[in-house]
């Protein structure tokens, strides 16, 4: 009679430690099974794979990134105090531009003048500021940003050149400045009032992720800087008459510390333009 039994491979029994079943513990490979159980993926990769959705969902749709942080009425709250800084910016900065024009023209230094352009140039980048958060509904715009930022640009551009033509045009003919405790005055005032106005500006720029805002603290805190400077250059012109030359440097520096930094925003921003200009639904 024939066998027909079939015979089949009995697995061998799995051997598990008692030890680690009562410690809740198990094997690296019982524990990579374990994780991807029905085809489940590690978690904390779902995680940054869901934020980065909705970081690139948000820029698709034309917001900057300060829309993802803040409420709704937290970011209004900080848009008006970026146009409180803005509106007082204005005011400090132009008195400090006609002292700084006055004390140009009446001791011949060209890092007073040039200090007296990046005031104006100061009023100019609050007002551009003034326009980017005079709409409400526009405060998580990347639009509208990108569009301050590249007016900005071009102002800086353009305020470089008037800068560092007075001050080469002084350096070639040897123009000496006239030193006083006028210069002093408007040179330690400057200096002071533009770097407060800065780091507010920076503080706010960065809450609001704002490139804008946080232009115009860095062209604050370079006529803090340029204030600085007068001082210093005419300190070391009273001692040193043969170092006439160091007011006329600091202005030429200065100009294309602008002029590089006004090119930086045209080439970053102009493209960003381009590519929000159809998600602008806020005017």
């Amino acid at each position: 009679m024939t066998d027909l039994s079939i015979s089949y491979p009995v697995p061998e029994p799995a051997i598990v430690d008692p030890s680690a079943v009562r410690n809740g513990q198990c094997t690296a490979a019982q524990d990579s099974s374990l994780s991807k159980v029905g085809g489940q993926d590690d978690p904390f990769d779902m995680d940054r794979d869901q934020e980065m959705k909705i970081t690139d969902s948000v820029e698709g749709q034309g917001l900057l990134e300060s829309s993802m942080r803040l409420k709704p009425h937290e970011a209004q709250s900080y848009r008006k105090k970026a146009l409180w800084v803005s509106w007082i910016s204005i005011v400090v900065t132009l008195i400090l531009a006609v002292a700084a024009f006055t004390v140009s023209f009446m001791r011949h230094s060209a890092s007073a003048f040039g200090f007296a352009f990046d005031a104006t140039l100061d009023v100019l980048s609050s007002v551009i500021v003034l326009w980017r958060y005079s709409n409400a509904a526009a405060v998580h715009s990347a639009h509208r940003e990108y569009i301050a930022c590249v007016i900005l640009g071009v102002v800086f551009i353009l305020s470089s050149m008037c800068i560092l033509g007075k001050a080469i045009h002084d350096l070639a003919t040897k123009l000496l400045p006239e030193v006083d405790d006028f210069l002093f005055s408007v040179s330690v005032v400057s200096g002071l009032t533009c770097i407060i106005l800065a780091v507010a500006k920076f503080m706010l720029g960065r809450v609001l992720t704002s490139k804008a805002l946080i232009t115009d603290g860095f062209n604050s805190l370079v006529g803090g800087i340029m204030g600085f400077s007068i001082l210093i250059s005419a300190e070391v012109f009273r001692h040193k008459p043969s170092v006439w030359f160091l007011d006329g440097t600091i202005g030429v520096l200065i100009g294309l510390i602008i002029l590089s930094y006004g090119i930086k925003l045209l080439i970053d921003m102009v493209p960003r333009v381009r590519q929000t200009r159809n998600y602008e639904r806020f005017e």
